[in-house]
C-alpha cells in the first residue's frame, strides 16, 4: 500500500493565520511577533502577565531506547495534543526545535510524521526562527572575546592550557571535533588546541532553555566557567563584558515559537533536542507559558526514557519547580522485535515471540518512570504490519508490570486515532495519583549522583572513571557546585554505554570519561563511553537526496 510521505502530507495541510492560534489561547495580536503568517514569537510582556494564572497539568511523553525502526515519541506527543483537544480538552502541545545536523545526518526532523505533525514543517526543520543561529552566534562571540583578550595582554592571566570553553556550530562535522586553532604567526593570536560542539550541546542552548527571563539569562551567562587562570581561580564570562553582547543576540530568541498541528492546535516550539549529550526538554519558558494557557500541557523529552526523561525530571523539574501529572511511554511492535533479536529487515513479520523477548526493554523504562512518583501509561504507536498477536503480547506485558498499555493510529487517522490514550492521560493526570521527587537530592555528592543514576536508571553495577574525574568533581564541590544535578551523556541506544547491547541489560559498568562544568545553565556534564558531543555523518548521509524540486519545493526532507 502507498502512503503520502510526512512532507507531502504537510505541503497539504489547511493552516490557519497563526494569530488566529493565538487568540485560541487568549494571546492578543499585538504580542504575537510574526515571522510570516504561520509563526510567531510570544512576546516577554504578554508572558510575565499571566504569571498569577493557575498551571494546567502536565503530562510529559518518552519512550523506549530508540531502534533504527521508528518509535514516533514526537509524533505520538503531537497526536495526544490534538487528541486531549478532540474530547473536550484545551491542550498545548511543547516541543523541541530541529537541529540542522541531524537533519542532515540520518535522524530526520522533529515536527512528528503522517497525520500527527507540527507546521510548517519544513521551515521547522531548517532555519525556522533563527533561534539556533542567534545561540551559535552568542556562543561563538565568546568564544572570539577569550582569544582577543588573550591575543590584547591577557590582563585576566587566563592560562591557555585551561580554556574550557569550545566553540559551535549547528551541523554534523567530525572533522572539527579537536584541532588547532591561531596558526599562521604572530597575526593570528597564540596556538592552542581546542575544538568544536553542535550548537545543541552548547551551554548557551542550556541556559536558553532554562532561563526564565532576560534578567535570569543574562545573570546565568554571566556565571558560564570559560577558563582558569594558573593558580586554578576561574574565569567567567562576566569577566571578559561578554555577556551583555550575548544577551543582545539572544533577546528574540529566548521568547518561545507559537506554530500549529496539522489539526489547527496551538504548539509551542522552542528549545533544544539532543538528550543524549544534552537535557534535551523544550525550554521552561515555553512550558510554563503553556502552562499558565492551557488545561493540558504535552511535552516531550528527547530520546528514551533514561536519558530525556530522567533529565526532564533530575534537571528541568527540579530547576522550574515543576510537577508532572502523568507519562506516556510510547513504543512499537517493530522495536520491541528488534530488542528481541529480529534484524530490520525482517520486521514485516509475525514475531510473537521475539515481542515477548524485547519487551524488557520497555518494562525497565515503566518501572524506572514509576520511580519518580509518576503514573504511567505506555502508547502502542501503530504501524501497518503489526498484528493483533503481536499488540496483544505488548498489552499483555505491560499489564503485568502494573500499567495499560493503548494501541493509538494517530500517525494515520490523526487525533481520532488516539482518543483512547487522551481519555486515559485525563483519568491519571486527575485521578491526583502523582507523588513526584527527583531522583537524588541537591546535597547529594556529585560521583554518588552518578552512581545513583547509573544503578538506579541503567541498572549498572559500577560506574569508573579515572582519579583526574574525581577530583575534579570534587574541586567543584569545593568551589560551591555539588548542589547541581548531573546531565549524562551517553548513548541512546542502550541502556550501557555500548550502543549494540539491546533489551534490559544488567551487571555493566559504565565508564566516565570526562565531565564539564555548565554553572550558568546549573548542571555537570558527565560524559559516558564513546558518545560524541559532535557527531559524524553517516556514510549515506540524507542531504544526498534533499533537493529543490521543479516547483521549488523542498523533496527529501522527513
Amino acid at each position: 500500500m502507498s502512503h503520502k510521505t510526512d512532507i507531502e502530507i504537510a505541503r497539504e495541510a489547511k493552516k490557519r493565520p497563526i494569530l488566529e492560534i493565538g487568540a485560541k489561547l487568549g494571546i492578543p495580536a499585538e504580542s504575537l511577533l510574526p515571522y510570516g503568517h504561520d509563526k510567531a514569537k510570544v512576546s516577554q510582556d504578554f508572558i510575565n502577565s499571566v504569571q498569577d494564572r493557575p498551571d494546567g497539568k502536565l503530562i510529559l511523553v518518552t519512550a523506549i531506547n530508540p531502534t533504527p525502526a521508528g518509535e514516533g515519541k514526537t509524533t505520538t506527543t503531537v497526536g495526544l495534543g490534538d487528541g486531549l483537544n478532540r474530547i473536550g480538552k484545551k491542550a498545548v502541545v511543547c516541543i523541541r526545535e530541529a537541529s540542522l545536523g541531524p537533519n542532515f545526518g540520518m535522524k530526520g526532523g522533529a515536527a512528528g510524521g503522517g497525520y500527527a505533525q507540527v507546521v510548517p514543517m519544513e521551515e521547522m526543520n531548517l532555519h525556522f526562527t533563527g533561534d539556533f543561529h542567534a545561540i551559535t552566534s552568542a556562543h561563538n562571540l565568546l568564544s572570539a572575546m577569550i582569544d582577543n583578550h588573550i591575543y590584547w595582554g591577557n590582563a585576566l592571566d587566563i592560562d591557555q592550557r585551561r580554556i574550557v570553553w569550545r566553540r559551535v556550530m549547528d551541523m554534523n562535522d567530525r572533522a572539527l571535533r579537536d584541532m588547532v586553532v591561531s596558526l599562521g604567526g604572530v597575526a593570528n593570536g597564540f596556538p592552542r588546541q581546542t575544538g568544536f560542539d553542535i550548537t545543541v550541546a552548547s551551554e548557551v542552548m542550556a541556559i536558553l532553555c532554562l532561563a526564565k527571563d532576560l534578567k535570569d539569562l543574562e545573570k546565568r551567562l554571566g556565571d558560564i566557567v570559560v577558563a582558569y587562570r594558573r593558580d586554578k581561580t576561574p574565569v567567567y564570562c562576566r569577566d571578559l563584558k561578554a555577556d551583555g553582547a550575548m544577551a543582545v543576540l539572544l533577546k528574540d530568541a529566548i521568547q518561545p515559537n507559537l506554530v500549529q498541528t496539522l489539526e489547527n492546535n496551538p504548539a509551542f516550539v522552542h528549545g533544544g533536542p539532543f538528550a543524549n549529550i544534552a537535557h534535551g526538554c523544550n525550554s521552561v519558558i515555553a512550558t510554563t507559558t503553556a502552562l499558565k494557557l492551557g488545561e493540558y500541557v504535552v511535552t516531550e523529552a528527547g530520546f528514551g526514557a533514561d536519558l530525556g526523561a530522567e533529565k526532564f525530571f533530575d534537571i528541568k523539574c527540579r530547576k522550574a519547580g515543576l510537577k508532572p501529572a502523568a507519562a506516556v511511554i510510547v513504543a512499537t511492535v517493530r522495536a520491541m522485535k528488534m530488542n528481541g533479536g529480529v534484524a530490520k529487515a525482517d520486521l514485516g513479520a509475525e514475531n510473537v515471540g521475539a515481542v515477548q523477548k524485547g519487551c524488557p526493554n520497555l518494562g525497565r523504562h515503566i518501572a524506572n518512570v514509576k520511580g519518580f512518583g509518576v503514573p504511567v501509561v505506555v502508547a502502542i504507536n501503530h504501524f501497518y504490519s503489526d498484528t493483533d498477536a503481536e499488540i496483544e503480547a505488548v498489552k499483555a506485558y505491560v499489564a503485568e508490570q502494573g500499567a495499560e498499555a493503548i494501541l493509538c493510529k494517530h500517525w494515520a487517522q490523526g487525533s481520532a486515532g488516539i482518543e483512547d490514550l487522551a481519555r486515559k492521560v485525563v483519568q491519571l493526570a486527575e485521578g491526583g495519583s502523582a507523588n513526584f521527587a527527583p531522583l537524588y537530592p541537591d546535597e547529594m555528592p556529585l560521583f554518588q549522583k552518578v552512581e545513583t543514576i547509573a544503578k538506579r536508571i541503567y541498572h549498572a553495577d559500577e560506574v569508573i572513571a579515572d582519579k583526574s574525574v574525581r577530583d575534579q568533581l570534587k574541586a567543584w564541590e569545593a568551589a560551591g557546585y555539588g548542589h547541581l544535578p548531573i546531565c549524562m551523556a551517553k548513548t541512546q541506544y542502550s541502556f550501557t554505554t555500548d550502543p549494540n547491547v539491546r533489551g534490559a541489560p544488567t551487571g555493566h559498568t559504565v565508564p566516565v570519561r570526562e565531565v564539564r562544568l555548565s554553572a550558568g545553565a546549573g548542571f555537570i556534564v558527565v560524559i559516558c563511553g564513546e558518545i560524541m558531543t559532535m557527531p559524524g555523518l553517516p556514510k549515506v548521509p540524507s542531504a544526498e537526496v534533499i533537493r529543490l524540486n521543479e516547483a521549488g519545493q523542498i523533496e527529501g526532507l522527513f
